[in-house]
């Protein structure tokens, strides 16, 4: 039987949040990492994950096909993981995750590897949402190249250097007030992002069915001011939720797109709170899920005090009452 030591994986986005735990499950099952980033020098951080000689990070880019067929020179798995929740300059929604995704397919259909794609559960050609249609649109471009490749649908993930939970609990840090767009009735499906990198490792072993695309939830359905809730409860502090229309949230958003770090808001973000980010009942049945691949999800109360006790007043030290 064939070693995983014999089969290259270039990682599309292996650098960032959602990266760093694929590329360290990988190297778990023995894989060979090839990971293919615009700043291959920012990526030594990838290095302790791995054996000395395991992880190997290349400079490539979605909008150029030509460094994405490099970059997939010889490998036998193409995993594509590039997102972003905001557009900035050439790097556009439609530029990356829709015909990014498409010349990826396209270069791993050439170079006859298969494909995994991670999208986002809310993909939708008919969305208000520009992020939500281009995520829609790449999906169709990955099938339409690759037909077998596996499509993974994640909610919102939560884990270390995420940008969810440690935003909102910064926000929490920072001001008295946190705001509830739409009234926080939203509903999230909160999945932790070791919980998606095993999915994927999954699928690079080929654990799913060829051509179908996964849904991605944690245990608990929550909305927005659960989630809030919680966040609170974990840090230890308290604040105001206060509602906020979605219309006067999109009207602030004009502004807040400019702002940085955690006050940032954009009104593409604002559409995507307008529709819930759940398994679909669907999925469930068809068993393509967390739960259909053998994984039990862990849930945003069990993990997130794991790292954000930084936010509490006295961090580690904070005493937390049974």
């Amino acid at each position: 039987m064939a070693s995983n030591l014999d089969t290259l994986v270039t990682v599309f986005g292996g650098s960032g949040f959602l990266g760093r735990s694929v590329v360290r499950a990988l190297c778990k099952r023995d894989y060979r990492v090839r990971v293919a980033v615009r700043r291959p020098e920012l990526a030594g951080h990838l290095q302790p994950l791995g054996r000395v000689g395991q992880i190997h990070a290349v400079q490539s880019n979605l909008r150029y096909p030509a460094s994405i067929e490099a970059a997939m020179r010889d490998a036998d798995i193409a995993i594509n993981l590039v997102g972003i929740l905001a557009e900035s300059g050439a790097q556009t929604f439609d530029t990356v995750q829709a015909e990014g995704a498409g010349a990826v397919a396209k270069a791993a259909a050439a170079a006859g590897a298969r494909m995994v794609h991670v999208s986002a559960i809310g993909a939708d050609e008919n969305s208000s949402s520009r992020y939500a249609r281009a995520k829609a649109a790449g999906e169709r471009a990955v099938l339409s190249a690759v037909p077998s490749a596996t499509v993974l649908r994640p909610s919102v993930v939560f884990g270390p250097e995420d940008e969810f939970t440690n935003r909102f609990a910064s926000l929490a840090w920072m001001s008295p007030a946190l705001p509830l767009i739409g009234g926080g009735a939203t509903k999230l499906q909160p999945v932790y992002v070791g919980d998606v990198a095993t999915a994927v490792a999954d699928a690079a072993d080929g654990k799913t069915k060829a051509g179908a695309t996964y849904e991605l939830g944690g245990p608990e359905v929550l909305t927005m001011r659960e989630i809030m809730e919680i966040i609170l409860s974990i840090i230890g502090r308290r604040r105001m939720l206060v509602s906020l229309p979605f219309g006067l949230a999109k009207l602030q958003a004009l502004f807040l797109q400019f702002a940085p770090g955690p006050l940032q808001l954009t009104p593409d973000q604002v559409e995507l709170l307008r529709s819930d980010n759940v398994v679909s009942e669907a999925a469930k049945a068809a068993g393509l899920t967390l739960q259909g691949l053998g994984i039990v999800p862990d849930s945003l109360a069990a993990i997130a005090p794991q790292y954000l006790w930084r936010f509490r007043k006295s961090g580690q030290f904070s005493h937390k009452g049974a």
